[in-house]
């Protein structure tokens, strides 16, 4: 008798088919599933959210920015919009930089 054969069969796994590859995986499967569910759907709604509150922004709005800051609009391009943030005192703000209306961000 050939030892070191015995053990390579001993050691082998038994396949019972096709579909046990399958069922390995399955949890694997539903991991990404419930991470997608509870993770990363409501960032999506989240983002959606937010950007059309951005769109919404008009001038004379009071928001907050994403530093703290409280201003009123003043003017809005396309990518950047200007805040007064005191009697005569502007700046000059990225858009994607306003997370919500002054209004809302006291309300929460």
């Amino acid at each position: 008798m050939n030892v070191l054969g015995i053990l390579l069969d001993s050691a082998a796994p038994a396949t019972t088919g096709g579909s046990s590859g399958i069922v390995s995986f399955l949890p694997i499967i539903a991991i990404v599933v419930i991470f997608y569910f509870f993770m990363i759907r409501p960032q999506q709604k989240r983002q959606k959210d937010i950007q059309k509150a951005r769109e919404a922004i008009k001038q004379g709005d009071r928001v907050v920015t994403a530093g703290g800051i409280y201003g009123r609009v003043k003017e809005i391009s396309d990518k950047h919009m200007q805040l007064e943030i005191a009697e005569g005192v502007r700046i000059r703000i990225d858009k994607n930089s306003v997370f919500a209306s002054s209004e809302d961000a006291q309300q929460k």
